[in-house]
């Protein structure tokens, strides 16, 4: 298993960006942050990387039920999908749910981490 899935999509990067909020939000996940890494770097330690921006999604219903069972589960939330550019390709990286389960070994936790893996491996790959 592997600790994310990677789709390679056509587009303006601002506007992969904005499609990927767009079909997850369609999915039931809305995007609780956005972080611009290639900003940060500039004006942080005065270094040019190509667009990358990291988003922390989630699905309330999912987390609330995950949390209900383990609320020391909040360390894995959001999931996090990475929308970058790769040279002349936009590059969106997604978390595996699913992982979260494996790691915690708690059988209760993995119907919600495969729901979660579904939907968002569905709105992705309609990209």
């Amino acid at each position: 298993m592997s600790f994310c899935t990677e789709y390679r999509v056509a587009g303006d990067f601002a506007e992969v960006v904005e499609r990927v909020k767009a079909v997850l939000q369609q999915a039931g996940f809305g995007t609780l942050s956005e972080i611009d890494v290639q900003a940060i770097f500039k004006n942080k330690i005065a270094k040019d990387i190509e667009p990358y921006t990291i988003l922390g999604v989630c699905n309330p219903v999912l987390a609330s039920q995950v949390l209900a069972i383990d609320p020391k589960i909040g360390v894995f939330l959001p999931c996090t999908v990475v929308v970058r550019q790769e040279g002349g390709e936009i590059v969106v990286d997604s978390q595996d749910p699913r992982l979260m389960a494996k790691w915690l070994e708690n059988p209760g936790i993995s119907p919600f981490a495969d729901e979660a893996a579904e939907r968002i491996e569905g709105a992705l790959g309609s990209l």
